[in-house]
Protein backbone atom coordinates (compact mmCIF):
# COMPACT_ATOMS: atom_id res chain seq x y z
CA UNK A 1 0.00 0.00 0.00
CA UNK A 2 1.21 3.50 -0.84
CA UNK A 3 2.45 5.83 1.88
CA UNK A 4 0.04 8.60 0.78
CA UNK A 5 -3.63 7.68 0.40
CA UNK A 6 -5.49 10.96 0.86
CA UNK A 7 -6.31 12.55 -2.55
CA UNK A 8 -5.18 15.98 -1.31
CA UNK A 9 -1.80 14.61 -0.23
CA UNK A 10 -1.41 12.76 -3.55
CA UNK A 11 -2.31 15.91 -5.49
CA UNK A 12 0.20 17.94 -3.47
CA UNK A 13 2.99 15.48 -4.32
CA UNK A 14 2.03 15.58 -8.01
CA UNK A 15 2.36 19.38 -7.91
CA UNK A 16 5.77 19.02 -6.26
CA UNK A 17 6.83 16.65 -9.05
CA UNK A 18 5.84 19.22 -11.68
CA UNK A 19 7.89 21.91 -9.93
CA UNK A 20 10.87 19.56 -9.67
CA UNK A 21 10.60 18.60 -13.35
CA UNK A 22 10.49 22.26 -14.40
CA UNK A 23 13.63 22.99 -12.42
CA UNK A 24 15.51 19.92 -13.63
CA UNK A 25 14.62 20.72 -17.26
CA UNK A 26 16.67 23.91 -16.94
CA UNK A 27 19.86 21.93 -16.30
CA UNK A 28 22.09 21.56 -19.40
CA UNK A 29 22.37 17.79 -19.20
CA UNK A 30 18.61 17.28 -18.67
CA UNK A 31 17.28 19.97 -20.99
CA UNK A 32 17.05 17.54 -23.90
CA UNK A 33 14.62 15.34 -21.95
CA UNK A 34 12.13 18.17 -21.53
CA UNK A 35 9.68 18.85 -18.70
CA UNK A 36 7.04 16.47 -20.07
CA UNK A 37 9.23 13.37 -19.93
CA UNK A 38 10.79 14.39 -16.61
CA UNK A 39 7.34 14.72 -15.03
CA UNK A 40 6.57 11.14 -16.10
CA UNK A 41 9.91 9.79 -14.86
CA UNK A 42 9.80 11.55 -11.48
CA UNK A 43 6.22 10.49 -10.78
CA UNK A 44 6.98 6.95 -11.90
CA UNK A 45 9.80 6.85 -9.37
CA UNK A 46 7.59 8.14 -6.54
CA UNK A 47 4.87 5.62 -7.44
CA UNK A 48 7.29 2.70 -7.71
CA UNK A 49 8.85 3.68 -4.36
CA UNK A 50 5.38 3.42 -2.83
CA UNK A 51 4.96 7.10 -1.95
CA UNK A 52 1.75 7.37 -4.00
CA UNK A 53 -0.58 4.70 -5.45
CA UNK A 54 0.42 3.10 -8.75
CA UNK A 55 -1.78 1.60 -11.47
CA UNK A 56 -2.53 -1.54 -9.45
CA UNK A 57 -4.31 0.54 -6.80
CA UNK A 58 -5.28 3.67 -8.73
CA UNK A 59 -7.35 6.15 -6.69
CA UNK A 60 -10.42 7.95 -8.11
CA UNK A 61 -8.24 11.09 -8.42
CA UNK A 62 -6.35 9.52 -11.32
CA UNK A 63 -9.53 8.64 -13.20
CA UNK A 64 -10.83 12.16 -12.64
CA UNK A 65 -7.71 13.66 -14.20
CA UNK A 66 -7.90 11.26 -17.17
CA UNK A 67 -11.62 11.85 -17.69
CA UNK A 68 -11.81 15.61 -17.29
CA UNK A 69 -8.49 17.42 -17.03
CA UNK A 70 -6.63 15.68 -19.87
CA UNK A 71 -9.19 16.36 -22.66
CA UNK A 72 -9.70 19.93 -21.43
CA UNK A 73 -5.94 20.55 -21.61
CA UNK A 74 -5.94 19.47 -25.27
CA UNK A 75 -8.89 21.79 -25.89
CA UNK A 76 -6.90 24.70 -24.40
CA UNK A 77 -3.82 23.97 -26.51
CA UNK A 78 -5.88 23.99 -29.71
CA UNK A 79 -7.43 27.35 -28.80
CA UNK A 80 -4.09 28.91 -29.82
CA UNK A 81 -4.38 27.70 -33.45
CA UNK A 82 -5.38 30.64 -35.64
CA UNK A 83 -5.96 29.16 -39.10
CA UNK A 84 -6.58 32.60 -40.62
CA UNK A 85 -2.89 33.33 -40.26
CA UNK A 86 -1.90 30.45 -42.53
CA UNK A 87 -2.00 32.67 -45.63
CA UNK A 88 1.01 34.47 -44.13
CA UNK A 89 2.93 31.18 -44.24
CA UNK A 90 2.89 31.20 -48.03
CA UNK A 91 1.86 28.39 -50.37
CA UNK A 92 5.33 26.74 -50.64
CA UNK A 93 5.52 26.17 -46.87
CA UNK A 94 1.93 24.94 -46.57
CA UNK A 95 2.14 22.63 -49.60
CA UNK A 96 5.46 21.15 -48.53
CA UNK A 97 4.20 20.69 -44.98
CA UNK A 98 1.20 18.74 -46.29
CA UNK A 99 3.49 16.58 -48.44
CA UNK A 100 5.51 15.82 -45.32
CA UNK A 101 2.32 14.95 -43.42
CA UNK A 102 1.34 12.43 -46.09
CA UNK A 103 4.87 10.98 -45.85
CA UNK A 104 4.47 10.65 -42.08
CA UNK A 105 1.21 8.72 -42.41
CA UNK A 106 2.62 6.39 -45.07
CA UNK A 107 5.79 5.93 -43.00
CA UNK A 108 3.85 4.94 -39.87
CA UNK A 109 1.78 2.38 -41.79
CA UNK A 110 4.84 0.83 -43.46
CA UNK A 111 6.85 0.80 -40.21
CA UNK A 112 3.99 -0.88 -38.34
CA UNK A 113 3.90 -3.58 -40.98
CA UNK A 114 7.66 -4.14 -40.61
CA UNK A 115 7.57 -4.49 -36.79
CA UNK A 116 4.58 -6.81 -36.98
CA UNK A 117 1.87 -4.66 -35.42
CA UNK A 118 0.54 -6.59 -32.39
CA UNK A 119 3.71 -8.70 -32.25
CA UNK A 120 5.78 -5.56 -31.74
CA UNK A 121 3.54 -3.38 -29.57
CA UNK A 122 0.79 -5.64 -28.26
CA UNK A 123 -2.98 -5.18 -28.61
CA UNK A 124 -2.74 -1.36 -28.69
CA UNK A 125 -0.41 -1.34 -31.71
CA UNK A 126 -2.90 0.59 -33.86
CA UNK A 127 -3.16 3.32 -31.21
CA UNK A 128 0.64 3.61 -31.01
CA UNK A 129 0.70 4.09 -34.78
CA UNK A 130 -1.98 6.76 -34.49
CA UNK A 131 -0.05 8.52 -31.72
CA UNK A 132 3.10 8.77 -33.83
CA UNK A 133 1.11 9.82 -36.90
CA UNK A 134 -0.53 12.53 -34.78
CA UNK A 135 2.60 13.86 -33.10
CA UNK A 136 4.75 13.69 -36.26
CA UNK A 137 2.11 15.69 -38.08
CA UNK A 138 1.19 17.98 -35.21
CA UNK A 139 2.57 17.80 -31.69
CA UNK A 140 2.13 16.64 -28.11
CA UNK A 141 -1.53 17.69 -27.94
CA UNK A 142 -2.31 15.34 -30.84
CA UNK A 143 -0.15 12.58 -29.31
CA UNK A 144 -2.10 12.81 -26.05
CA UNK A 145 -5.47 13.10 -27.78
CA UNK A 146 -4.94 9.77 -29.54
CA UNK A 147 -3.53 8.16 -26.38
CA UNK A 148 -6.59 9.26 -24.39
CA UNK A 149 -9.08 8.10 -27.00
CA UNK A 150 -7.65 4.57 -27.13
CA UNK A 151 -6.68 4.29 -23.45
CA UNK A 152 -2.92 4.08 -24.04
CA UNK A 153 -2.52 6.50 -21.13
CA UNK A 154 -3.31 3.59 -18.80
CA UNK A 155 -0.69 1.37 -20.44
CA UNK A 156 2.09 3.22 -18.65
CA UNK A 157 5.03 1.27 -20.10
CA UNK A 158 3.94 1.65 -23.71
CA UNK A 159 3.13 5.33 -23.22
CA UNK A 160 6.42 6.10 -21.48
CA UNK A 161 8.40 4.26 -24.18
CA UNK A 162 6.51 6.13 -26.90
CA UNK A 163 7.08 9.59 -25.42
CA UNK A 164 10.75 8.85 -24.73
CA UNK A 165 11.22 7.67 -28.33
CA UNK A 166 9.42 10.74 -29.65
CA UNK A 167 11.72 13.03 -27.63
CA UNK A 168 14.80 11.25 -28.98
CA UNK A 169 13.59 11.49 -32.57
CA UNK A 170 12.67 15.17 -32.21
CA UNK A 171 16.14 16.03 -30.91
CA UNK A 172 17.92 14.01 -33.60
CA UNK A 173 15.73 15.36 -36.38
CA UNK A 174 16.58 18.93 -35.41
CA UNK A 175 20.19 18.09 -36.18
CA UNK A 176 19.32 16.41 -39.47
CA UNK A 177 17.18 19.29 -40.72
CA UNK A 178 19.90 21.75 -39.70
CA UNK A 179 22.61 19.91 -41.68
CA UNK A 180 20.62 18.99 -44.78
CA UNK A 181 20.11 22.44 -46.45
CA UNK A 182 23.82 23.42 -46.61
CA UNK A 183 24.75 19.87 -47.65
CA UNK A 184 22.12 19.71 -50.41
CA UNK A 185 22.85 23.23 -51.59
CA UNK A 186 26.46 22.22 -52.14
CA UNK A 187 25.46 19.60 -54.74
CA UNK A 188 22.02 20.79 -55.91
CA UNK A 189 21.90 24.57 -55.35
CA UNK A 190 18.51 26.12 -54.80
CA UNK A 191 17.84 29.85 -55.06
CA UNK A 192 16.45 31.38 -51.85
CA UNK A 193 12.70 31.93 -52.06
CA UNK A 194 13.02 35.43 -50.62
CA UNK A 195 15.66 38.01 -49.87
CA UNK A 196 14.81 40.29 -46.97
CA UNK A 197 16.16 43.60 -45.87
CA UNK A 198 17.30 44.03 -42.27
CA UNK A 199 14.08 45.92 -41.46
CA UNK A 200 11.90 43.17 -42.96
CA UNK A 201 13.85 40.52 -41.05
CA UNK A 202 13.28 42.44 -37.82
CA UNK A 203 9.52 42.56 -38.49
CA UNK A 204 9.43 38.81 -39.12
CA UNK A 205 11.21 38.23 -35.82
CA UNK A 206 8.67 40.38 -33.98
CA UNK A 207 5.72 38.59 -35.61
CA UNK A 208 7.20 35.19 -34.84
CA UNK A 209 7.78 36.05 -31.20
CA UNK A 210 4.20 37.26 -30.89
CA UNK A 211 3.06 33.80 -31.97
CA UNK A 212 4.92 31.88 -29.28
CA UNK A 213 5.21 34.19 -26.29
CA UNK A 214 2.62 33.87 -23.57
CA UNK A 215 4.01 36.13 -20.86
CA UNK A 216 0.62 37.40 -19.79
CA UNK A 217 -0.88 38.96 -16.68
CA UNK A 218 -3.75 36.57 -15.92
CA UNK A 219 -6.55 37.78 -13.64
CA UNK A 220 -9.47 35.89 -11.99
CA UNK A 221 -11.82 36.80 -14.83
CA UNK A 222 -9.44 35.28 -17.38
CA UNK A 223 -9.26 32.06 -15.37
CA UNK A 224 -13.04 31.94 -14.95
CA UNK A 225 -13.52 32.35 -18.70
CA UNK A 226 -10.94 29.69 -19.54
CA UNK A 227 -12.16 27.13 -17.02
CA UNK A 228 -15.81 27.76 -17.88
CA UNK A 229 -15.12 27.48 -21.59
CA UNK A 230 -13.19 24.23 -21.17
CA UNK A 231 -15.86 22.63 -18.97
CA UNK A 232 -18.66 23.73 -21.30
CA UNK A 233 -16.80 22.41 -24.37
CA UNK A 234 -16.21 19.01 -22.72
CA UNK A 235 -19.86 18.83 -21.68
CA UNK A 236 -20.94 19.70 -25.23
CA UNK A 237 -18.66 17.01 -26.67
CA UNK A 238 -20.15 14.44 -24.28
CA UNK A 239 -23.67 15.38 -25.39
CA UNK A 240 -22.72 14.95 -29.06
CA UNK A 241 -21.12 11.52 -28.51
CA UNK A 242 -24.13 10.39 -26.46
CA UNK A 243 -26.43 11.41 -29.30
CA UNK A 244 -24.13 9.96 -32.02
CA UNK A 245 -22.07 7.17 -30.36
CA UNK A 246 -19.94 6.56 -33.47
CA UNK A 247 -18.20 9.93 -33.19
CA UNK A 248 -15.15 9.98 -30.87
CA UNK A 249 -15.44 12.55 -28.08
CA UNK A 250 -11.89 13.78 -28.63
CA UNK A 251 -12.68 14.47 -32.29
CA UNK A 252 -15.72 16.57 -31.35
CA UNK A 253 -13.64 18.45 -28.76
CA UNK A 254 -10.84 19.05 -31.28
CA UNK A 255 -13.22 20.38 -33.92
CA UNK A 256 -14.98 22.61 -31.41
CA UNK A 257 -11.64 24.03 -30.20
CA UNK A 258 -10.52 24.80 -33.76
CA UNK A 259 -13.80 26.54 -34.57
CA UNK A 260 -13.66 28.64 -31.41
CA UNK A 261 -9.97 29.46 -31.99
CA UNK A 262 -10.90 31.44 -35.10
CA UNK A 263 -13.06 33.92 -33.15
CA UNK A 264 -11.33 37.24 -32.30
CA UNK A 265 -12.63 37.20 -28.74
CA UNK A 266 -11.13 33.75 -28.10
CA UNK A 267 -7.82 34.80 -29.63
CA UNK A 268 -7.58 37.60 -27.07
CA UNK A 269 -8.00 35.28 -24.07
CA UNK A 270 -4.99 35.51 -21.78
CA UNK A 271 -3.27 32.62 -20.07
CA UNK A 272 -4.35 29.88 -22.49
CA UNK A 273 -0.88 28.37 -22.95
CA UNK A 274 0.03 28.61 -19.27
CA UNK A 275 -3.17 26.89 -18.12
CA UNK A 276 -2.98 24.24 -20.87
CA UNK A 277 0.63 23.37 -20.05
CA UNK A 278 -0.13 23.05 -16.36
CA UNK A 279 -3.05 20.71 -17.11
CA UNK A 280 -0.90 18.67 -19.50
CA UNK A 281 1.85 18.28 -16.89
CA UNK A 282 -0.62 17.12 -14.25
CA UNK A 283 -2.03 14.61 -16.73
CA UNK A 284 1.50 13.38 -17.53
CA UNK A 285 2.24 13.03 -13.82
CA UNK A 286 -0.61 10.53 -13.54
CA UNK A 287 0.76 8.75 -16.63
CA UNK A 288 3.97 8.35 -14.63
CA UNK A 289 2.08 6.80 -11.74
CA UNK A 290 0.77 4.16 -14.16
CA UNK A 291 4.29 3.28 -15.32
CA UNK A 292 5.85 0.12 -13.90
CA UNK A 293 9.54 1.05 -14.05
CA UNK A 294 10.82 -2.45 -13.42
CA UNK A 295 8.82 -3.81 -16.33
CA UNK A 296 9.82 -0.87 -18.53
CA UNK A 297 13.55 -1.23 -17.92
CA UNK A 298 13.40 -5.00 -18.18
CA UNK A 299 11.46 -4.92 -21.45
CA UNK A 300 14.33 -4.16 -23.76
CA UNK A 301 12.36 -5.64 -26.64
CA UNK A 302 9.74 -2.88 -26.44
CA UNK A 303 12.38 -0.14 -26.53
CA UNK A 304 14.19 -1.80 -29.46
CA UNK A 305 10.93 -2.25 -31.38
CA UNK A 306 9.97 1.37 -30.77
CA UNK A 307 13.32 2.62 -32.07
CA UNK A 308 13.11 0.29 -35.09
CA UNK A 309 9.63 1.63 -35.79
CA UNK A 310 10.67 5.31 -35.89
CA UNK A 311 13.89 4.53 -37.76
CA UNK A 312 11.62 3.38 -40.60
CA UNK A 313 8.72 5.85 -40.36
CA UNK A 314 10.77 9.06 -40.14
CA UNK A 315 13.07 8.29 -43.14
CA UNK A 316 9.97 7.56 -45.24
CA UNK A 317 8.62 10.96 -44.20
CA UNK A 318 11.98 12.46 -45.26
CA UNK A 319 11.82 10.66 -48.61
CA UNK A 320 8.46 12.25 -49.32
CA UNK A 321 9.50 15.65 -47.96
CA UNK A 322 12.87 16.04 -49.65
CA UNK A 323 12.31 13.70 -52.60
CA UNK A 324 9.11 15.30 -53.88
CA UNK A 325 10.28 18.76 -52.80
CA UNK A 326 13.53 18.25 -54.68
CA UNK A 327 11.67 17.22 -57.84
CA UNK A 328 9.56 20.38 -57.49
CA UNK A 329 12.79 22.41 -57.17
CA UNK A 330 11.86 23.78 -53.76
CA UNK A 331 14.21 25.72 -51.50
CA UNK A 332 15.99 23.19 -49.26
CA UNK A 333 15.56 25.44 -46.23
CA UNK A 334 11.80 25.57 -46.78
CA UNK A 335 11.74 21.77 -46.99
CA UNK A 336 13.77 21.41 -43.79
CA UNK A 337 11.51 23.75 -41.85
CA UNK A 338 8.37 22.11 -43.26
CA UNK A 339 9.77 18.75 -42.12
CA UNK A 340 10.60 20.15 -38.69
CA UNK A 341 7.04 21.53 -38.46
CA UNK A 342 5.84 17.94 -38.89
CA UNK A 343 8.26 16.15 -36.58
CA UNK A 344 9.09 18.85 -34.02
CA UNK A 345 6.38 21.52 -34.08
CA UNK A 346 6.28 25.33 -34.04
CA UNK A 347 8.88 26.05 -31.36
CA UNK A 348 11.54 23.87 -33.00
CA UNK A 349 10.74 25.50 -36.37
CA UNK A 350 11.68 28.87 -34.93
CA UNK A 351 14.95 27.50 -33.54
CA UNK A 352 15.75 25.87 -36.89
CA UNK A 353 14.99 28.94 -39.02
CA UNK A 354 17.19 31.04 -36.71
CA UNK A 355 20.02 28.50 -36.97
CA UNK A 356 19.70 28.50 -40.76
CA UNK A 357 19.77 32.33 -40.70
CA UNK A 358 16.42 32.51 -42.50
CA UNK A 359 14.35 35.12 -40.65
CA UNK A 360 11.88 35.15 -43.55
CA UNK A 361 10.92 31.59 -42.56
CA UNK A 362 10.40 32.26 -38.82
CA UNK A 363 6.69 32.99 -39.05
CA UNK A 364 5.87 30.56 -41.91
CA UNK A 365 7.43 27.73 -39.91
CA UNK A 366 5.47 28.59 -36.78
CA UNK A 367 2.23 28.79 -38.76
CA UNK A 368 2.95 25.45 -40.46
CA UNK A 369 3.36 23.98 -36.98
CA UNK A 370 -0.02 25.46 -36.04
CA UNK A 371 -1.55 23.76 -39.07
CA UNK A 372 -0.03 20.51 -37.83
CA UNK A 373 -1.70 20.95 -34.44
CA UNK A 374 -4.99 21.51 -36.24
CA UNK A 375 -4.89 18.37 -38.39
CA UNK A 376 -2.70 16.03 -36.30
CA UNK A 377 -5.53 14.38 -34.36
CA UNK A 378 -7.52 13.73 -37.54
CA UNK A 379 -4.45 12.19 -39.20
CA UNK A 380 -3.70 10.10 -36.13
CA UNK A 381 -7.25 8.74 -35.86
CA UNK A 382 -7.31 7.97 -39.58
CA UNK A 383 -4.06 5.98 -39.38
CA UNK A 384 -5.10 4.19 -36.16
CA UNK A 385 -8.45 3.11 -37.58
CA UNK A 386 -6.79 1.93 -40.79
CA UNK A 387 -4.21 -0.11 -38.84
CA UNK A 388 -7.04 -1.58 -36.80
CA UNK A 389 -8.49 -3.13 -39.97
CA UNK A 390 -5.19 -4.53 -41.26
CA UNK A 391 -4.39 -8.20 -40.82
CA UNK A 392 -0.84 -8.88 -39.65
CA UNK A 393 0.65 -12.29 -40.37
Amino acid sequence: MAFLQDPLAILALLMLNIILAEQLAKLPYLRALGTALLVIIITAITANLGLIPASTNAPPLYDGIFTYLAPISIFYLLLTVNLKGLKRAGSPMVINFLIGAVGTMVGVIVAMRVVGGPKGFGPLFYAVGGMFAGTHTGGSSNFNAIALHYGVNKAGNVYAAAIATDNIVTALWMGVTLLLPPFLNRYVPRRLTTALSAEEARRFDEQANEQINDLEAVNPQDLALLIGLGVLALYGAQLVTEAIPGIPKILVLTTLALLLAQLPGIQRLRGVRVVSLFCIYLFLAVIGAYCDLAALFNDGRLALTMLTFVSISVPIHALFQFGIGGLLKQDWAVLSIASQANIGGSASCLALSKSLKRPDLHLPGILAGALGNAIGTYCGLLVAEYLRTVTFS
